[in-house]
């Protein structure tokens, strides 16, 4: 009994072996090719098909405020009772089905055979409540169990480069899909744009749920019950982790980082298509070039041994890099619009930053209090979720109302939400990350001597 006790210690510290890491790493494949689908299509998609700015972003934040929610539930119910593999996989059926259906046609218009625009609006917002049900069980489940695989903080952080690394992956397989999607077909009414998409989504889904299908094949369950030196970690109240300082900083810098990762996505096609009247294949060209550089900075950061400080160290050097990319979109003419591509990596580098060191910061506030971990992953992500979509929702409704300013008789400024959105928000988001991370003190009691190999 005492020996399986100190085998299951080792197995929490040791180094990890390469499959274990690739394994854990694809199993947000499906997540992510979805949700880079729903932050960089869906608004687009819903304005092409007839409704208004507002009622395109009321869809989002429907899904976004199901997505909040169910994390806090799922997080609570994963902590109770485990079965991180149940959840993940449950999610995944629900994700597969429904996702098509949000970039379908609308089902409640063919049923009462009426398309007003509050009648769509409430289809639409079914199905995006649905599908984001499902993400987020997947999600939780999936962040949660880092945790559960190992305490050494190096081997988490190579966990979630892996995970950011496929994310990429994920990101530049729907630029391509969607890029022979949009070149082979023509959208020419409301239902070629539907098909267009409903494609996209259906070659989506096929693509993650085989990589979900190797993700439960080759993982095993983790066990969130046996701790370093066979401590016990029963179920952590959630009092114990709101008097912590450090839940409060790391829960602002992960809501930050979201709100900078997913608004540039959500907003990068309007920029380069209504302001810098760039080619339509652009819209699919410049996320993909930001994708191909963060997964190319996942993958060093792989070989990285972390502490505290280095974490604080990097989160700041993607941020800073952020803020002068963002002046970059606030201030670029479209006679240059072609330096897009440009900017274009410098962003696909502060993202994988902010993005890896970001979650890991999450692991340093678990520690070995596994008992808690879900309910932590779960309040982060719906504050996340909430805070996302609200953020877009009041974008998306100045869309239409975005004033004119005129400096003569003659010459008319017109005031481009998305540019302003897109150049100040996510650098003042990430400021305000870089000055919150300044100030906090991570300690890594679990990292591993610089002399051990990183992975087995």
């Amino acid at each position: 009994m005492m020996s399986n006790v100190i085998e299951d210690d080792d197995s929490f510290t040791k180094p990890l072996g390469r499959r274990t890491v690739l394994y854990y790493g694809v199993g947000h494949m499906l997540n992510d090719i979805t949700a880079a689908c729903w932050f960089t299509y869906l608004l687009l998609f819903l304005t092409e098909i007839g409704l208004s700015p507002r009622d395109a972003a009321t869809v989002m934040l429907s899904g976004q405020i199901a997505d909040g929610f169910t994390t806090i539930f799922a997080g609570e119910l994963i902590d109770r009772f485990g079965h991180f593999k149940i959840w993940h996989g449950a999610g995944s059926v629900l994700v597969a089905i429904s996702f098509s259906s949000v970039f379908g046609g609308c089902i409640p218009c063919k049923i009462f055979a009426t398309s007003s625009s509050t009648l769509r609006t409430v289809g639409y917002s079914v199905f995006a409540a649905i599908f984001n049900v499902g993400w987020a069980a997947s999600q939780v489940s999936h962040m949660s169990m880092v945790n559960c695989i190992t305490l050494s903080s190096t081997g988490r952080v190579v966990l979630t480069s892996c995970r950011n690394a496929f994310t990429m992956v994920a990101n530049l397989t729907l630029y391509a899909i969607a890029l022979i999607v949009f070149a082979v077909t023509k959208a020419e009414t409301n239902a070629d744009i539907e098909n267009q998409y409903r494609w996209i989504a259906y070659f989506s889904i096929f693509f993650g749920c085989c990589f979900v299908g190797i993700f439960l094949l080759g993982t095993k369950e983790p066990r969130s019950k046996v701790g370093v030196q066979g401590n016990s970690h029963a179920r952590i109240a959630w009092a114990y982790w709101f008097k912590r300082a450090l839940y409060y900083e790391v829960a602002l810098v992960y809501v930050l980082t979201r709100l900078v990762t997913n608004i540039s996505q959500a907003y990068l096609a309007f920029y380069v298509i209504n302001d810098l009247r760039m080619a339509q294949s652009a819209k699919a060209l410049v996320p993909a070039i930001i994708y191909i550089c963060s997964f190319i900075i996942s993958m060093i950061l792989q070989e990285i041994v972390w502490t505290g400080q280095r974490l604080k160290a990097y989160y700041s050097a993607g941020g800073i890099l952020w803020i002068f990319c963002g002046a970059a979109i606030l201030l670029l003419p479209r006679s240059m619009s072609a330096f897009m591509y440009f900017i274009s990596i410098f962003i696909g580098i502060a993202n994988a930053l902010m993005t890896v060191t970001g979650v890991s910061m999450q692991s340093v506030l678990i520690g070995e209090n596994l008992g808690g971990c879900a309910f932590v992953c779960g309040s982060l992500s719906f504050l996340d979720k909430i805070s996302c979509g609200l953020a877009l929702y009041v974008l998306q409704s100045l869309q239409s109302s975005s004033p004119e300013l005129q400096l003569t008789k003659s010459v008319h400024v017109y005031i481009s939400v998305t540019r302003f959105g897109l150049g100040l928000i996510p650098p003042f988001c990430a400021l305000v990350g870089v000055a919150v991370t300044y100030t906090m003190k991570l300690h890594t009691p679990f990292s591993k001597p610089i002399m051990e190999p990183l992975l087995e």
